[in-house]
């Protein structure tokens, strides 16, 4: 398997204007350090530990991304360094974003996580909600934060015509929110549908296992 050839392969199929975020969780650093060595400086993490000690492990110029669950307690860990928060889903973990990276004299970019799948398990704002957070005071006051997009996953099926439903809605919610809040980013699709979430309109995909690979988990 070439990490080099995969991750060249994946970003010959991304149009232009499309930013690729190497889906790293799991994986070795001997892996990143190949993507990297092949160009790659972007690199997704959804564990805040593993995140924490690659950073302070790998070559300083890589932008990391938070792309999972973010619970509240844990973002002193990644308030230093982090570049982008995929996954804002409530308004209690954007204060403590902020608060967190006030204590470090930094502005960190996040994108607000948009629920769109049918699925239960998935976090996220509706599109009410985001109205409400828009128009709620208290954002003016979060001066640590830029809210920079949305982000959103899509249900786990194989029907392509949902998941291309569900992308096309959170297209359509951008869209309307874009010129009011300066956004820049709508982050969706993954390994198995980002090309979908492209031709729907995704400027950041987030790909991991066409790139590295199959994930082995330690439990």
């Amino acid at each position: 398997m070439s990490i080099r050839r995969d991750l060249e392969k994946i970003k010959s199929t991304l149009e232009s204007g499309v930013t690729l975020v190497a889906v790293s969780k799991t994986k070795p650093n001997e892996a990143i350090l190949e993507a990297y060595q092949a160009g790659q400086r972007i690199f997704g993490e959804n564990k805040v530990q593993e995140m924490a000690s690659k950073y302070e492990e790998l070559p300083k110029d890589i932008a990391w991304h938070m792309i999972g669950h973010l619970q509240r307690n844990k973002v002193k860990y990644i308030a230093p360094f982090v570049s982008l928060i995929h996954s804002v889903d409530s308004i209690r973990l954007l204060k403590e974003i902020n608060k967190q990276a006030q204590k470090n004299n930094r502005i960190i970019n996040c994108l607000l996580q948009v629920h769109i799948a049918q699925e239960e398990t998935k976090f996220g704002f509706d599109e009410h909600d985001l109205i409400e957070l828009f128009n709620a005071p208290l954002l003016k006051e979060l001066s640590h934060i830029a809210i920079k997009g949305l982000m959103g996953m899509a249900t786990f099926t194989s029907d392509e015509a949902q998941v291309r439903l569900e992308f096309s809605n959170l297209k359509s919610i951008f869209e309307r929110h874009k010129n009011a809040y300066n956004f820049e980013i709508l982050s969706m699709g993954m390994s198995g549908d980002y090309q979908v979430a492209i031709q729907e309109g995704s400027t950041m995909v987030r790909v991991g296992s066409s790139i590295f690979g199959a994930r082995f988990y330690n439990h």
